[in-house]
Formats: C-alpha cells, sequence, structure tokens
C-alpha cells in the first residue's frame, strides 16, 4: 500500500537533471524539449526586460517633452515606447506559443517512463498498491506536474526576477518609498512559509483519498455483475459516498486555506499602493521627487501587484506539483525484485527441475514452500495435487518467474531461470490461469497477445485445441470487441480463450492453474482430448483438482504442507497414499474403489 504520510521530498529526474546541470546526460528524448524550453525562458525573461522598460520611457516623456512643451521630442520617445510594447507582445505570442509542445511532451515521456516502470514491478508489487492509487499517480498526478512545468515553475521564476529588479529599480529611483515597498515583503514571506507547511500536507491528503475513490470506482465497474447479482447496489453507492464526502471535505479544508492566503496576498500590495501614493504625493509636493519619477514609481509599483498577488496561486500550484512528484517517485524509486538475467536457451527441450525449492512471503516466518524437489522431463506432464493453500499456484508462479524462490533454484535445461532474460524465458514457457485476464480490444488481439506472427491457420488450431469455437459465432468473428475483463463471456468462454492463447504461442514448457475449473463436463472431456495431443510436444504442469485433469498427465505430484511428499503415476498413488485417494474422492465424478471416472 502507498504510505499514508508524506514522504521526504524527491524530485522528478527531471527536476534533478535540470538543477544539476547535467542536460546532456539526461535521455535524449527529453533534450528538445529542454532546449524549447531554455528559449521560452529566454523569450520571457527579455520580454520582463521590455515591460520594466516602458516606465522609465514614461518616465523621460513626463519629466522632458510634456514638461518642458518640446513636442518635437516626443515622436522618438513614443516610437521606442511602440517598440518596446510591439516587442513584449510579440515575445508574449511567442511564450505561450512554444510552451505547449515541450511541456505535454515531457508529461507524456514521464508516463510512459512510469507504465514501463510498472510493467518491470514484480507481482507482489502489484498485489500490495491499488490500482485506483496506481491510475491517479498515471493522470492526476502527471497532469499537475505537466500544470506546473507549463505554467507555475515559468512564472514563478519570471516573478521572483521581476520582484527583485524592480525593487532594485525603486530604491535607486527614490529611495525612502522602494523602502516602504521592500518592507512590505516581509509579512508575505513569512505568511508563505506558514502557509506551504500548511498547504503540502493538505495536498497529499487530498491527492492520496482521490486515488483511494478511484479505486472504489475501478473495482465497482469491474464487480458490477456480482454487485447487482448480490442486490448491493445501495451498499457500494454508499461506500464510494463516503469516499466522494471525505475528498469534498478535505477539499474544502484546502480551499478555505488557499482563500485566507490569497486574500492577505490581496490586501498587503493594495495597501501599499496606497501608502505610495500619498507619500509621492507629498514628495512631489515638496520638490523632493518629479512628477515623472511618481508616474514611473508608480507603474513600476502597478507591476508588482500581479507578481505578489499569484505568488499564493503559484506557490499552491508548486507545493501540489512536488507532493504529485513524491508520489510518482514512489513508485519510480521501487525497484524492480525480479531482473532479468542475459542468459537464452539457443533450443529449448522444456526440461524442467525444482532444486530444494524454498518460498516465503515477506515479513512471514512460515514458508508458502519448503525443500521442493522436482523433475519434469521433455514432452512429460505432471500433475500437482494437494489440498487449497498447499502452494500450488505458488509454485506454477516460479515457472515464468511471476516470483522467485527464496531459497534453491529452479532450473529449465540446466539453466536457472533467474540467468536467463526475461523475455527468454517468457517464449520458453506459457501459462494459462483460472481466473483468465482477458483485456478491451478484439478476440484476435487477445489471443495473439503471446505471438504476435501468428498466421489465421495457427490461430483456427489453437481455437480447436481449446474448444472455442464460440467466437466465428460472435457478431464480427475473431474481430470482435469483448470488453473489460471480458466480461461479455461466461466464465468457461474467458477460460477457453486464455487457454487458446497459452496453447497459440508454442512453449516448450506449458504451465495450466487449473484452467479447465470452469469448463462443464462434456467440453472439458473435449478439450482434454485436445491437448492431449499439445502435451506430447511440450513439458507439461497442470495444477489439478478434478480427477479428468489428472489423467492428462504422466505422472502425479502430491503437495503436502509446502512440500512435494509423493511422486508416481495416478493408479501407483492411489494404491500407496490415502490421503491422494481423499483428495480425488472430493470430485463427484470420481468412484475411489474403480481409481476411474464414473
Amino acid at each position: 500500500m502507498p504510505p499514508d504520510t508524506h514522504s521526504p521530498r524527491r524530485p522528478l529526474p527531471i527536476f534533478t537533471s535540470i538543477s544539476s546541470n547535467a542536460l546532456w546526460r539526461m535521455k535524449p528524448y527529453l533534450r528538445p524539449y529542454v532546449i524549447r524550453l531554455v528559449f521560452i525562458w529566454l523569450a520571457a525573461i527579455i520580454g520582463i526586460g521590455a515591460s520594466i522598460a516602458l516606465p522609465l520611457v514614461g518616465k523621460e516623456v513626463v519629466d522632458g517633452p510634456v514638461l518642458h512643451g518640446d513636442s518635437g521630442a516626443l515622436l522618438p520617445l513614443g516610437l521606442i515606447a511602440l517598440g518596446v510594447g510591439v516587442l513584449e507582445a510579440f515575445l508574449i505570442f511567442f511564450r505561450r506559443w512554444t510552451q505547449t509542445g515541450p511541456v505535454l511532451g515531457l508529461e507524456t515521456q514521464i508516463r510512459d517512463d512510469l507504465y514501463a516502470h510498472l510493467q518491470r514491478l514484480p507481482m507482489g508489487f502489484h498485489g500490495d498498491w491499488q490500482s485506483g492509487q496506481l491510475l491517479s499517480r498515471a493522470t492526476t498526478d502527471l497532469s499537475t506536474i505537466r500544470r506546473f512545468l507549463g505554467f507555475g515553475m515559468l512564472f514563478l521564476v519570471m516573478n521572483i526576477l521581476q520582484l527583485t529588479t524592480v525593487t532594485v529599480l525603486l530604491l535607486n529611483m527614490y529611495w525612502p518609498l522602494g523602502l516602504l515597498v521592500a518592507a512590505s515583503a516581509v509579512p508575505i514571506i513569512l505568511v508563505s512559509l506558514s502557509f506551504e507547511k500548511k498547504y503540502i500536507r493538505i495536498s497529499r491528503q487530498v491527492q492520496d483519498e482521490q486515488g483511494d475513490l478511484a479505486t472504489v470506482v475501478e473495482e465497482s465497474a469491474i464487480g458490477i455483475r456480482t454487485i447487482k447479482a448480490f442486490g448491493r447496489r445501495h451498499h457500494v453507492f454508499d461506500q464510494f459516498d463516503d469516499s466522494a464526502r471525505k475528498v469534498y471535505g478535505t477539499s474544502m479544508d484546502k480551499v478555505r486555506l488557499s482563500a485566507r492566503f490569497f486574500t492577505f496576498l490581496e490586501v498587503i500590495p493594495n495597501f501599499t499602493l496606497a501608502l505610495v501614493l500619498l507619500l509621492g504625493a507629498l514628495a512631489v509636493g515638496g520638490g523632493s521627487l518629479t512628477l515623472g519619477t511618481l508616474v514611473a514609481f508608480t507603474t513600476l509599483m502597478l507591476q508588482l501587484v500581479w507578481p505578489v498577488a499569484s505568488l499564493g496561486y503559484i506557490l499552491a500550484m508548486a507545493q501540489e506539483a512536488m507532493t504529485s512528484a513524491d508520489r510518482v517517485m514512489e513508485v519510480m524509486d521501487t525497484v524492480p525484485a525480479i531482473e532479468g538475467g542475459s542468459g537464452s536457451i539457443e533450443r529449448p527441450r522444456g526440461h524442467l527441475r525444482f532444486e530444494g525449492v524454498e518460498f516465503r512471503f515477506p515479513d512471514s516466518d512460515q514458508p508458502v514452500l519448503r525443500d521442493v524437489w522436482l523433475e519434469v522431463r521433455p514432452g512429460e506432464t505432471v500433475a500437482i495435487v494437494g489440498a487449497t493453500g498447499s502452494g500450488k499456484t505458488t509454485m506454477t508462479s516460479l515457472v515464468p518467474r511471476l516470483i522467485d524462490p527464496t531459497g534453491g533454484r529452479v532450473t529449465i535445461d540446466g539453466h536457472d531461470v533467474r540467468d536467463l532474460s526475461l523475455p527468454a524465458l517468457r517464449e520458453v514457457v506459457a501459462t494459462a490461469f483460472e481466473e483468465p485476464t482477458l483485456f478491451s480490444m478484439s478476440v484476435r488481439e487477445n489471443l495473439t497477445l503471446g505471438r504476435q506472427d501468428a498466421t489465421e491457420e495457427e490461430l483456427d488450431e489453437a481455437i480447436r485445441t481449446a474448444q472455442a469455437m464460440f467466437v466465428y459465432d460472435l457478431p464480427w468473428g475473431l474481430d470482435t470487441r469483448i470488453g473489460e475483463q471480458g466480461m461479455s463471456l461466461s466464465g468457461g468462454q474467458r477460460q477457453r480463450l486464455a487457454l487458446a492463447r497459452a496453447v497459440l504461442s508454442r512453449p516448450r514448457i506449458l504451465v495450466l492453474d487449473d484452467t479447465l475449473s470452469a469448463l462443464d463436463v462434456e467440453t472439458e472431456a473435449l478439450v482434454e482430448e485436445a491437448l492431449r495431443h499439445v502435451l506430447r510436444e511440450a513439458t507439461g504442469i497442470v495444477v489439478a483438482h478434478r480427477a479428468s485433469t489428472v489423467l492428462l498427465a504422466d505422472k502425479v505430484a502430491l503437495l503436502r504442507d509446502g512440500t512435494i511428499t509423493h511422486v508416481g503415476r495416478h493408479h501407483e498413488l492411489l494404491d500407496e497414499v490415502p490421503e491422494y485417494r481423499e483428495l480425488l474422492a472430493q470430485d463427484a465424478d470420481f468412484d475411489p474403489s474403480e481409481g476411474a471416472l464414473r
């Protein structure tokens, strides 16, 4: 689960690279975007200079041609002012026109990196994290970072630069009033520091609660069939409503905090401006200040109203972006527990061995598997039989490295699976799970996930092996989209498609994790008959709960208390192992006295 408390601030890699002057060490695809951002920043800085120059030109106009009635000198100064204004307008247009592409490009590339990293993380990570939390990081949080990169960060630097430059000019023009302006920044800085601490905490809370809300919505959408079947619509709505109201309450606290801060920022500049006008008018009347200087001073002072008033919005945006960066980096900082090696098997035969394998979950004292020894020769099929919770699924998950053993090793043709690259390993091993996962895409795309180059003949053969000919009766045949999670299909249909997908990849090792459990007896018999032909050409590991599935195997391994206690042929174990007979006796279609199906 993601942490509930705010973690130490860790900037995204792009921030680190820029701040450490390591631009050319960044990923190549980031360089064009950052180079364009540099030009945008240069345009922004020149634009600030142009905006500051206009009041200075106005000062010369008032104290020169206007004061002395020299209309001939007015035209050159007017043209200068017009040119500066046109330049400033062009730079604003250029900045806004060019900044969208680089910022959206950065967001896209960071999102790609995040998604690619999620694909590398092991099943244990995905089991611990709510999918809604991951979804909010890949969407909402990255959009928040993009808004700050595209607007907040630019204006934060521009406003600080403008505030500093204008304050120095004001002190140089007339230091008493300049000192007053500088002094007005002290309460703003103090209040901003207090606001920042509170806003960090409440922003993180809102974003975490939004992730929880997304999880509720996603789980409700996926489980809608179960919700309707049990009539729990109102119960699920109450859960959603509680989460939504929690987000609402925290968001309102955030708004109230922001409103107090923004109001304070509006009051201070306007109050300071009133004092400047009053004291400046007195200074002009006393002769210590020229009228042109007061006009320029006041105009420059007005240029500080927006930077100061917008400071609250920009600081709020910055804190939200940093909180979002923290949340994204919680995922990016996770080191994949399963990294592929560099090895491969040139001509795999599928000789599979479990050598003293042990597996235990983190923070658990009791191992799920302990001292497991099993050999499955090329072309041989072994059925894994055991009581519920004995570790059958865990054992089969070790073969494609969905998890790694905490002791011992699993080898294929003498190669430790941890020494093989993951693509090479998963070309050799295909798995069909008890709970099949189908995606919101066409039947054809679902089937060819494991093998993109399959021909129509090979697709048809795999479909017939899995007895999934129903796909030809769908409205658009193999091109029919089957909906998210395959909810438009029955459980048996989903299992048959998952089995066809595994068969289509033509693996040297085929792992079937109770893949036939949702099939009716007649269909199961047809699938098993076809599977016998497939398993003759592959090494097979079959998790079996039904006696009919056991009969697919050449031999049976009995898994008890996390270790394999007996290995032998079906009839041998029936005769010699009472526990094996008891397990199979739970199948209503099996007659223990005859050792066969009724």
